[in-house]
């Protein structure tokens, strides 16, 4: 798109060969941006270049483990040679775990607090200097709304959650003075992929499991990957340049209310 939100952005996505992170790169696509696809899925992260590609928006797919420094600083570093910039920095990657904190396994603990602490910052330290270097730059970190409730048996996941919201907190601080804006995301229960196979495998009954969360939320209904794409848009672009450090809820209304 010529005139999109977007135009002219170059972007990177972790994450994005499934759920959140491909509704957004699709969506980020079709707004003008130039998408970098991260995954560690090499087969689900050219799914999506491919589809992207083939709606007429320009893609490519960059392949390394966010636990993996070495990996991490090798992709920045190819991206930077072959772009020059980074604009926008998704940090979507993440796992989840169901568990009481007595429950989770120390390999389950240490997975979880590597993909999804270290996973936001290793990008982030990558993608940092040049953007610096421009004194300009947008980065969106993946929080959770369960960052702030708390909820049965997620102790790990939102261990992970609330580190994420205080580091952006704190990025913001830092980073203000070279013209660098970054803000969190924190969706409520959305129907993604991991979310359908939990409840598939999880529940004898899934349809009235998805009955049940749909109770805890004042909309009534599970969200879309695309309502969270919709969110990191608004926050991807100029439209919320004056947002810095903030906390934007996609959660169906889970935190701030709760039906009588």
């Amino acid at each position: 798109m010529k005139n999109g939100r977007l135009t002219g952005k170059i972007v990177l996505i972790t994450g994005a060969g499934s759920g959140i992170g491909k509704s957004t790169a699709l969506l980020f696509a079709r707004e003008g941006a130039e998408v970098i696809v991260n995954d560690v899925n090499e087969t689900s992260g050219n799914e999506t270049v491919g589809e992207i590609v083939e709606a007429g928006g320009a893609a490519a797919f960059a392949h390394a483990d966010l636990t993996n420094a070495e990996m991490v600083e090798k992709m920045v570093e190819r991206l930077m040679d072959n772009y020059g910039r980074i604009d926008v920095l998704f940090n979507n990657a993440g796992v989840s775990n169901v568990g009481a904190l007595h429950e989770v396994e120390l390999e389950q603990w240490d997975r979880i607090m590597n993909v999804n602490v270290k996973g936001v910052f290793l990008p982030s330290k990558y993608v940092l200097p040049g953007m610096m270097a421009r004194k300009s730059g947008n980065i969106i970190n993946m929080s959770s709304c369960i960052a702030e409730i708390g909820l049965a048996r997620r102790a790990a996941y939102s261990a992970t959650k609330g580190a994420v919201l205080a580091l952006t907190k704190a990025m913001q601080v830092d980073y203000a003075q070279y013209g660098i804006r970054v803000n969190a995301l924190l969706p409520g229960t959305i129907m993604t992929p991991f979310v359908e196979d939990y409840l598939r495998t999880s529940y004898d009954d899934p349809e009235a499991a998805i009955a049940s969360l749909k109770t805890r939320q004042l909309s009534g209904d599970i969200g879309r990957p695309e309502d969270v794409a919709q969110a990191a848009l608004f926050l991807a672009s100029d439209e919320s340049k004056f947002m810095m450090g903030s906390p934007l809820y996609i959660d169906g209304g889970v935190v701030f209310g709760k039906n009588a």
